[in-house]
């Protein structure tokens, strides 16, 4: 029997099907669902038969025949799903000298056929053991997911009200984060406060707090145990024990101190707080069109914390971001990424470019007295986008504190451990390419107001700085370049 493919003038099939057995078949049924056009070879008289019970376009021939090749020539795809891995290339061989263009995708059935079969000119390869493999990971995920969901419900409803904890880094990531989990809370109808427990409020956080109209409340230990429960989000140091007793702590990297709570929910291999709590609200269910300044704030979280997917960003934090995009505010979130700088902030930079020292592609500068370590940050991560430059690291003296910011996109960097092994003292918080540490200045900080006296301090400052960065650098501090 001829097949029914352009006849009297009907476009060609968009499908063909060589072997449908029970991979092909599932194939087949997908595709009639979805309406598209599709014809199926098989050499089982009785399958054939039984495919066209089902109005299914199914032909009686072996797919190694050349003729069938000829036949499929204007279709644009070929899906060749026999479990005999001879026949299936015999057939791509055909399918390939008869139309190269053609994309035709093959079933292999162990890794050695999955690379024969590439070799052959196969344009995708479907080996069936590796697709159950995945599959079953992915219901793995799916489930320990809701699991994990379930659990944090079940803490967040154990009381009246809870306290979702922004733990020493209050960004933009733990912000949204935190927010996420007031939203969960509140889907239960259990109040909820998103509270700071740190040192430094810096003005971007709290820029996006305000955008986004999350209060976020200063506590105290003795505060947190007037909650039912206590929700943390936030990194604890090698051999650190946080102040407070948490019910539930969350942060992405891991944490490497001791942490004693009921649920925990670390190291869960993303690039952000943001994309674990996307999870959590998919996996609830959260109102999205209540909440979108959250969802808003969330996809700014994530690609802040990532730097626009170009630093530790997984397939997790893409799918995410995708899910959050189409949901989001985008005038708010326009908003949320081109806040302006500030006076001082110019200054700041201005005075960092103006004092700036080069050694090979590390940049070091010393801003003097300032009044506020927020612009730190910000003039490095300005300086970090200058040419040749792979490590930016910007300093000042506020109050009776010397305030590092250190940038870098270098691989070989890591500036947390930088910054904690050059000021064995300081409180040093961020991560591998960001960190900031605060290093008090001790019998230097009363130091008077004369303009003689502080600039013997800023000279002090600059060399004892310079002298201990550039050292854990493995940068020799004269060859600088200004």
């Amino acid at each position: 029997m001829k097949p029914r493919l352009s006849d009297g003038g009907d476009p060609p099939p968009e499908y063909a099907i060589l072997g449908c057995g029970s991979v092909g078949h599932v194939v087949a049924t997908r595709l009639m669902e979805q309406g598209k056009r599709l014809v199926i070879y098989d050499k089982d008289e009785s399958r054939v038969e039984a495919l066209r019970d089902q109005d299914l376009n199914a032909i009686h021939r072996d797919i190694t025949d050349p003729e069938v090749a000829d036949e499929i020539n204007d279709t644009p795809v070929a899906l060749v799903l026999t479990s005999f891995v001879d026949d299936n290339e015999e057939a791509l061989r055909n399918l390939k000298e008869e139309n190269p263009d053609q994309y035709v995708i093959v079933r292999a059935t162990d890794p050695v056929s999955h690379e024969q079969l590439e070799e052959a000119g196969a344009d995708y390869v479907i080996n069936p053991p590796q697709v159950i493999a995945e599959s079953a990971i992915r219901a793995i995920d799916t489930g320990e997911l809701e699991h994990r969901a379930r659990q944090l419900v079940d803490i967040l409803t154990a009381g009246d009200d809870a306290a979702v904890v922004v733990y020493r880094s209050f960004e933009p990531d733990s912000i949204a984060a935190a927010a996420a989990v007031q939203a969960i809370a509140e889907e239960f109808d259990v109040d909820a406060d998103v509270v700071y427990h740190g040192d430094h409020r810096h003005r971007r956080g709290e820029t996006f707090a305000n955008l986004l109209e999350v209060e976020v409340l200063d506590v105290t230990e003795d505060d947190l145990d007037d909650y039912d429960s206590v929700v943390a989000i936030g990194r604890v140091e090698q051999e650190e024990r946080p102040p407070f007793d948490a019910s539930a702590w969350i942060h992405h990297e891991g944490v490497g101190g001791e942490v004693d709570a009921d649920y925990t929910d670390v190291g869960a291999n993303t690039g952000s707080n943001s994309t674990t709590m996307t999870r959590y609200l998919q996996e609830v269910d959260v109102d999205t069109g209540g909440n979108r300044r959250i969802l808003t704030g969330l996809l700014h979280g994530i690609r802040t914390k990532t730097r626009y997917f170009r630093r530790n960003a997984t397939p997790g934090d893409l799918r995410a971001a995708a899910y959050l995009y189409p949901l989001a505010d985008h005038d708010l979130l326009e908003e949320l990424e081109s806040t302006s700088m500030s006076p001082e902030e110019f200054d700041v930079l201005a005075q960092s470019i103006i004092n700036r020292e080069v050694h090979s592609s590390f940049l070091v500068s010393n801003v003097g007295f300032i009044n506020d370590a927020d612009t730190l940050g910000r003039a490095a991560d300005t300086l970090l986008g200058l040419e040749a430059i792979s490590t930016a690291v910007v300093f000042g003296v506020v109050d009776d504190r010397i305030h590092v910011a250190a940038h870098s996109n270098d691989v070989r960097v890591n500036m947390e451990r930088v910054l904690k092994q050059a000021f064995e003292e300081a409180e040093v918080v961020g991560h591998t390419d960001e960190a900031h540490a605060t290093v008090s200045l001790g019998l230097f900080g009363g130091v008077d107001e004369e303009e003689e006296d502080r600039e013997i301090l800023r000279e002090l400052v600059d060399e004892t700085v310079k002298t201990k960065v550039l050292r854990e650098l493995n940068v020799d501090d004269g060859d600088g370049e200004e």
